[in-house]
């Protein structure tokens, strides 16, 4: 099984065991961890009592962008992939 990537969630840049965390993490798995990294949010904790996903809910909240941001990193990765001829 591969995996395709590692994503970094709740993460807040104030927070020092974040920062030490994620250096480890990426550390650890190097390249395969994306750079987006998802913000801690109040409106990404709010949106599924709401019944709805972030993009819906609030789409111009920190979080939202940052699932946005993420997803296009993961089709920038699968394009690259399949131009190198690897198998996602």
């Amino acid at each position: 099984m591969n995996i395709q990537g590692v994503v970094l969630t709740m993460y807040d840049k104030r927070n020092n065991l974040c920062e030490l965390v994620a250096a480890d993490v990426r550390g650890h798995f190097g390249r395969t961890v994306y750079e987006t990294v998802i913000p801690r949010n109040v409106k990404v904790s709010e949106a599924p009592s709401h019944g709805k996903p972030v993009l819906l809910y609030d789409l111009r909240c920190a979080g939202a962008q940052a699932y946005v941001h993420l997803a296009r990193e993961v089709l920038q990765r699968e394009r690259q992939a399949l131009s190198e001829g690897a198998h996602p």
